[in-house]
């Protein structure tokens, strides 16, 4: 069976075709040549990784998922949330990103954060939802070099380093990102027979 993931990142893709059972092919957006922009005016994760996925589902009629994460931060009451790719302006700059968020928080004892991903799955016309979440504190400073965007200041409960200091398999292991995909391949494991 082939499985459509709503993303053009290809390294998002080459970390999820790792994890497939056999017998599900993943392709990307690139790979289908597939170059429209696709409108995230959802006012949730969970209604933008819908947006996307039902986008995708309607142009080609084939099984899709899509995901939407946001950093919500408490003192910040759960913003930038939805907008975060694009909090300091629509370049969605992950270094102007994060240099708002710590501006935002300076002097602020009360850091804590949590990361969330939510993935839409359309299949045979039917809709499911999975979703991670990871609680954890946001750093005075950035610090490491891996992942991407605001890893270098998140630093997950009952961690001392940063997302960004992780290797991808340390992260993954409890990621936000990796708690929603482990979700999504379970159900896919547990129902691959009668899908395919």
């Amino acid at each position: 069976m082939q499985l459509i993931f709503a993303t053009h990142n290809q390294n998002k893709l080459k970390e999820l075709q790792q994890l497939m059972p056999p017998g599900i092919v993943l392709k990307s957006l690139n790979d289908l040549s597939y170059t429209d922009a696709i409108d995230e005016t959802g006012k949730d994760l969970t209604a933008n990784a819908l947006i996307k996925a039902r986008t995708i589902y309607q142009h080609f009629g084939q099984p899709v998922f899509a995901d939407d994460t946001g950093l919500e931060i408490a003192a910040l009451g759960g913003a930038p949330g939805v907008h975060s790719a694009r909090w300091a302006g629509p370049e969605c700059d992950a270094r102007a990103n994060v240099q708002k968020i710590l501006k935002q928080l300076e002097g602020q004892s009360q850091r804590e954060a949590r990361f969330r991903t939510v993935i839409a799955l359309i299949l045979n016309d039917k809709e499911y939802l999975f979703e991670g979440s990871v609680a954890g504190q946001i750093s005075r400073q950035p610090t490491g070099t891996e992942g991407f965007g605001y890893d270098p200041v998140f630093i997950p409960e009952g961690q001392q380093l940063s997302f960004a200091q992780m290797s991808a398999e340390e992260k993954n292991r409890i990621s936000h990102r990796g708690r929603a995909v482990n979700r999504l391949l379970e159900f896919l494991n547990s129902t691959y027979e009668q899908i395919r």
